[in-house]
Formats: structure tokens, C-alpha cells, sequence
């Protein structure tokens, strides 16, 4: 391990440990920060990879590139360079990836993968598709059957096969999975997919829906019971003005059925809007302020500008792309919360707080050491009077993250147990005002819930019912690639991987953009819809 100096805003110096190589010994080359920068991208147009600069200018961050047959190409990746530069500050190191990668002596990313030992990160959340059919035919979508032609549908063997390929997955066995599609609700053994990946044991399942089928209480009910945890509900706004144009019909009341029936079967959602700017960016604030409202169901939201996977003109380009740092001022605009500059931290400043859990256990916990550009979030606390509290509003959260990875390094050398009776915590209780704090949350309690969102038979079911913790709402944005604002040190620090049915594993944005594994592997294990009308038949009516 080496380590890096560098000095937070407002925040004394700390170090940084950074690994020199991965678990299987592939040398990791650690992010360089500020601007201008070179990193590697990709030509949209016949996806060789080619150099790209990162560099401000009028206070924004662009990605400038050339190919030699395509010509040059320029986005704009964030619109604002001093949000951009925090989430650098708030990293603490990569991670070391698996220590079992398919492919062990790869040289090139993303084009040799699945996975291999160049990456840098190990599975946080996992997708499994399980079909391409959908109830829906939406206009962002990037995977259906009827685009594609074909039905890609595994049966349940196939669907063993890969969440066993997650589970085998080391030194951090895969524990959260997604079933995704399509819509994976209208695979036929859909209920049996659920309970296979309990009795694995998963110890967090979720869908990835539109949430049509769930209109349906007594499937909710039949979900719940099968082991579904969470729906990752498709939620682009609050009127069928959006619907309408992200989606093709009008969906909100549907939505709304839905959220209820969750609630009935007792089960969480996480709204999850695809944004496109000038379609649905002006209802960020009503998305955010619905889920306060339905605090006892949804448990995070998280936003998704939306990714270009076809060809686009560079004028549409420009009307429609829409940042992380458009996202953040859009919250603050349209709800008079969460400071852009205070409020949002990179996903991968919460990696200390996984890593002294690990060393508490004495065993590898999973850590979301993505790449700072991946992601921002932050947490809010909503009290019984529905009134949101960012964290940082009572926390001195940086020095809280700081104090932690510290604490981490030094548990790690002691061997603890117990994590949640050690005295340890108490040295950060320092960094915590309670005077500050929303009404009811004591540091105790604090604690609680922060032991609520890493382990979740802490946040739900008769501990949620005992008031163990706080309600939280995670804000959160993730902006997933396309070929415009390609970069591959994004791509090998992929938090988010797909299971494939070739026995492989694949970081998000190497399946669905750049490479595109996904229309490769699915071919391979589908059905031509023009050789098989029935299917076509099952595909248009499901």
C-alpha cells in the first residue's frame, strides 16, 4: 500500500491508502485528480478507444476527443468544475477487485472483460436479467424485446448458474442482487427466481421495475413472500405529461397503486427517474418531496440522468444532456435543500465506514469504491412531522468519515469483534450536535441507524417497527455512461455488475454502452422473435 497526501476543503490533511496492485496482481494506476487531464475514451462511432481531455472551461468540464477516421467529438460531463473537484477530494482509495477474475491476465479494458484482473472494484449491487419482454414499450429504453428481435429468457437453471457465479465471487461473495430486464416481473418463474436467490442467501433482493405487475396486491404479497426485498421502481415524475413522453401512456395513477400495495405487503422502494433535460428535470423537486411524503415506503431515490446509447446529434446532445452537477442544483432549486456544495459526496466516500465494518468482523464486508464521478448522494433524515434534515445539517460528516477510516486501520490491527458495543464509537460523538439533530434522533439512535442502512435486519421488519432506527431517505444520482462521455478508469472501478449466462461478470457500463457484452451475450442465448411469431404474440401482450 502506498499513500496519498491531499487536503479536503476545509478539513485538515489526511492520507490516503491506496493499493498497489489487485487481489490478483494486476498494478492499479491511481486516479489522477484536478484539470486538465487525459484519460481514455471511445469513438461513438466505431467505439475504438482513442485519448480524451478532461478540461474547464466557463466554469464547466468538457470531454474533447478525436478519432482518426470519425473526426472530434466534445461533451460536457459536469456542469459545474467546483462540484466536480469536491467528489475528487472524497475519495478514499480504490479497492482491490476479486481475487478470482474469469479473465486473470487481461491488458486492455473494457474490451477484454468479464470480469477481469485489472478491476478495481468487487460486486456491491449485482443485476441478473431474466428476460427482454416488457409490459411497456418506453422510448429510453436500451433493452427490450421488441428492439432488439430476439427474447433472451432463462429458465431457472440458467438463472441458478448466475447468481451462483455471484456468489462464488471472492474474497466478497455477491449478497445484494437486482432481477432486471425487460421487466422482470413477467417472467413466468419470476416468484421462483426470488426464492432460489433467499435460499442462497442474498441477503437483499430487488426488482428493477416498472411496477405494473404490482398493481396487483396479491402478487406484491406473493413477492414478499418469495424474498423480494426492495423494488427499484421506475419513477420519472408525478404527472402523465412525463409519462407520456418517457414512457408512451399515461402511468402515475399505476404508480401510485403500486407504492400503496408495496406498503400493504411490506416491502421498500427506491424511486428511480431516468432524466432527460427539458422532458422531466423540472419535476426533481416534486419526485424528492413525494417520497418524503411516502417516507414509510420509500427508503432512497436514485436519479439517473439519462445515457445516449444510439447516435445523436451533437445539437440534440446538447439540449439533452443533463449532469450530476445540473441534478444538484436542480434539488436546491426546486426544494430549498441539500447546499450543492455541503450536501453532495461521492458514493465512495462511505467506503471507510464498510471497511472498519470489515475489520470488526474480521472478515471483507462489501465497499462501494467506485469512481468519484460515478455518483453523488446523502442522506436525509425525516422525522414523524415529515420535515427532511440533511445529515450534514448535525454532522461534521468529513471529519466523521475521516475519524472513521482512521478508526478502521486501527480495529484492523486489534482484531475486534463486537462492532456495536465497542468504545470506539464514542470518539465520534464529537463530531455530532444534537442540539442540531431532527427531533427524536439521540447519537444512540444515530448509530442505530447508521447499523440499519449497512445490515438490514436492523432496517426493516419488527426492528423499524420498534423505532431501532431513523427514517432516512437516500438522495442519490448516478449517471451511467454512453459513448460520449466515455472514460475507462469509470468502467474498471464499476461498483454495479451484471451476471451473465456465459459464467462472466460485467461492470454496468461495459455491458450496456462502449463494448455493448449485453446485445453479444444475449443473442447468443436468445430466441429470433421473426422465427417464432408466438413469441412475438407473448412479447406484444405480456
Amino acid at each position: 500500500m502506498s499513500t496519498v497526501t491531499f487536503a479536503p476543503a476545509k478539513r485538515k490533511e489526511f492520507e490516503v491508502l491506496q493499493p498497489q496492485t489487485t487481489h490478483s496482481g494486476s498494478p492499479i494506476r491511481r486516479l489522477r485528480h484536478g484539470l486538465p487531464k487525459i484519460t481514455t475514451s471511445l469513438c461513438p462511432e466505431c467505439n475504438r478507444k482513442i485519448e480524451a481531455v478532461l478540461f474547464e472551461e466557463n466554469g464547466k468540464v468538457y470531454m474533447e476527443k478525436t478519432c482518426p477516421e470519425h473526426g472530434e467529438f466534445r461533451d460536457v460531463v459536469y456542469s459545474d468544475v467546483k462540484l466536480y473537484l469536491k467528489m475528487e477530494e472524497w475519495t478514499f482509495g480504490d479497492g482491490r477487485g476479486v481475487s478470482n477474475p474469469a479473465i486473470p491476465e487481461a491488458t486492455s479494458c473494457p474490451d477484454q472483460c468479464g470480469m477481469c484482473s485489472m478491476h478495481t472494484s468487487h460486486t456491491v449491487l449485482a443485476n441478473v436479467d431474466l428476460t427482454n419482454r416488457c409490459n411497456l414499450t418506453c422510448p429510453v429504453c436500451f433493452a427490450n424485446a421488441n428492439a432488439a428481435g430476439y427474447l433472451y429468457e432463462p429458465d431457472l437453471e440458467g438463472i441458478r448458474r448466475m447468481l451462483q457465479t455471484l456468489r462464488d465471487e471472492r474474497p466478497v461473495a455477491g449478497r445484494v442482487v437486482q432481477f432486471s430486464g425487460g421487466e422482470p416481473s413477467v417472467h413466468p418463474q419470476f416468484m421462483e427466481a426470488l426464492s432460489m436467490a433467499r435460499d442462497m442467501g442474498f441477503s437483499h433482493i430487488q426488482a428493477a421495475t416498472n411496477g405494473l405487475m404490482f398493481t396487483n396486491l396479491e402478487f406484491a404479497q406473493r413477492a414478499k413472500e418469495a424474498g423480494l426485498h426492495t423494488l427499484y421502481l421506475q419513477f420519472d415524475g408525478v404527472s402523465d405529461d412525463v409519462y407520456r413522453r418517457t414512457r408512451g401512456e399515461a402511468l402515475i395513477e399505476r404508480k401510485m397503486r403500486a407504492i400503496d400495495n408495496v406498503r400493504k405487503a411490506g416491502m421498500k422502494i427506491c424511486f428511480v427517474p431516468t432524466i432527460v433535460k427539458g422532458i422531466n428535470d423540472h419535476e426533481i423537486g416534486d419526485i424528492i418531496r413525494l417520497a418524503i411524503e411516502n417516507i414509510d415506503v420509500v427508503s432512497a431515490i436514485s436519479f439517473q440522468p439519462v445515457a445516449f446509447c444510439g447516435r445523436i446529434s451533437r445539437r440534440e446532445l446538447e439540449q439533452k444532456r443533463f449532469t450530476q452537477a445540473d441534478f444538484a442544483h436542480c434539488v436546491i432549486e426546486q426544494t430549498g435543500i441539500c447546499n450543492p456544495y455541503e450536501d453532495w459526496f461521492p458514493l465512495s466516500f462511505i467506503a471507510p465506514f464498510s471497511r472498519l465494518i470489515s475489520a470488526l468482523r474480521g472478515e471483507e464486508t462489501p465497499t462501494l469504491t467506485p469512481h468519484p464521478h460515478c455518483s453523488m448522494g446523502t442522506y436525509l433524515f425525516v422525522d414523524k412531522q415529515k420535515r427532511a434534515t440533511p445529515i450534514t445539517r448535525f454532522v461534521d460528516v468529513g471529519a466523521m468519515v475521516q475519524a472513521i477510516d482512521l478508526l478502521a486501520r486501527k480495529t484492523a490491527k486489534q482484531r475486534v469483534k463486537l462492532w456495536s458495543k465497542i468504545s470506539a464509537w464514542n470518539s465520534l460523538r464529537k463530531h455530532y450536535h444534537e442540539d442540531r439533530a431532527p427531533a427524536g434522533l439521540t447519537f444512540d439512535r444515530f448509530l442505530q441507524t447508521l447499523q440499519g442502512l449497512v445490515d438490514h435486519k436492523y432496517g426493516r421488519g419488527d426492528m423499524e417497527k420498534q423505532e431501532f432506527s431513523y427514517k432516512t431517505l437516500m438522495v442519490a444520482s448516478m449517471h451511467f455512461m454512453d459513448s460520449y462521455n466515455y472514460d475507462v478508469e469509470r468502467v474498471k472501478r464499476c461498483v454495479i455488475h451484471y451476471s451473465a449466462p456465459n459464467g462472466r461478470l460485467y461492470p454496468f457500463c461495459a455491458y450496456n454502452a462502449g463494448p455493448t457484452f449485453r446485445e453479444k451475450i444475449e443473442r447468443q442465448y436468445s430466441v429470433p422473435l421473426d422465427r417464432q411469431p408466438e413469441l412475438l404474440q407473448l412479447v406484444n401482450i405480456a
